[in-house]
């Protein structure tokens, strides 16, 4: 175990009746670290985190938490991990306050310090006059942020989060964003997600998951640069002829033409060089920008794959 690191996988593998849902996998994630995981559904996202959390057991390899090994030691793992579910786990009969005293007795937390600790989370997430309410009344947001204050409240080292905002309104997601902005470094965290521009937001890191294989890793930055095989240049344009789109089409490996938008694809692109031949030909210019690739666009190089929640 090098000491830099909080979470480490060795050919971390579980297979089910045959099926492989985890393959061999290897990661190293920094103490500190907010981690990303990406994958279409059924990548092997939530099997990797119940491996993690040792909710079960690998059927070869390994992995260490904190140094501890998840197949030799798993009740020291539990100690120092918090974890907010994909389905939300919350006693519904149950208010906010009871929910979190459960959690906390459970791991054995100074009352006094429990009460701390609950309020202060309560407040923080915006829940503190909701506190002696019961939870089945509560919004699917107001349900996410408990979740996340379960996994939370005995204060543990690392933190796994599930798809934590999976069916919040923009609003919502951007507050628990914020949020969970605010626990990098104190924490190390791994999140998984479906939501491209949450991962671009919150990660230090993102590893992309197909098939239960790790298919990318780095930074959004990094792999973004990954994308770069060719550039897209998007053009409003006027007046074309039909000659300077043969022009275009012969000096470019793609061009399309929509709606009065021209669309480049190449290797290559010289931005004033476009312009300056369109204008030439008689054509009006009214906008033009190279696009940047995204993380979306970088998910569906890598596994060809359409988005799916």
């Amino acid at each position: 175990m090098n000491g830099d690191f909080a979470i480490q996988t060795f050919n971390l593998t579980k297979t089910f009746n045959g099926l492989v849902a985890v393959d061999g996998i290897d990661l190293n994630i920094k103490k500190g670290e907010l981690f990303a995981l990406l994958g279409p559904n059924g990548a092997g996202k939530t099997t990797t985190i119940n491996m993690l959390c040792c909710l079960l057991k690998p059927t070869s390899g390994t992995a260490q938490i904190m140094g501890y090994d998840i197949n030799r030691q798993p009740f020291k793992i539990k100690e120092i991990i918090g974890v907010s579910p994909q389905e939300t786990a919350i006693s519904e009969r149950l208010n906010p306050q009871e929910n979190l005293n459960l959690i906390g007795e459970l791991h054995g937390m100074n009352p006094r310090e429990l009460k701390s600790r609950s309020q202060q989370l309560l407040e923080t997430m915006g829940l503190a006059d909701r506190a002696k309410d019961q939870v089945r009344k509560f919004s699917g947001g107001m349900k996410r942020r408990l979740s996340i204050m379960m996994a939370l409240v005995h204060n543990p080292e690392i933190l796994f989060l599930d798809e934590p905002t999976l069916g919040l309104d923009p609003q919502a997601r951007r507050v628990m964003w914020e949020y969970i902005a605010r626990l990098k470094e104190d924490k190390t965290i791994l999140l998984t997600t479906h939501y491209m521009d949450e991962a671009d937001f919150l990660a230090d890191r993102i590893s992309i998951i197909d098939e239960g294989k790790i298919v990318a890793l780095g930074t959004s930055a990094e792999l973004k640069t990954s994308m770069l095989e060719k550039h897209t240049m998007i053009i409003s344009v006027q007046n074309l002829t039909q000659q300077v789109i043969k022009e275009m089409r012969a000096r470019y490996a793609e061009v399309e033409i929509t709606n009065g938008t021209m669309t480049i694809s190449a290797q290559k692109l010289d931005f004033k060089e476009i312009v300056d031949l369109l204008h030439t030909s008689g054509a009006t210019v009214r906008s033009a920008y190279i696009k940047e690739p995204t993380l979306e666009d970088v998910f569906l190089h890598i596994t060809g794959k359409e988005l799916r929640e």
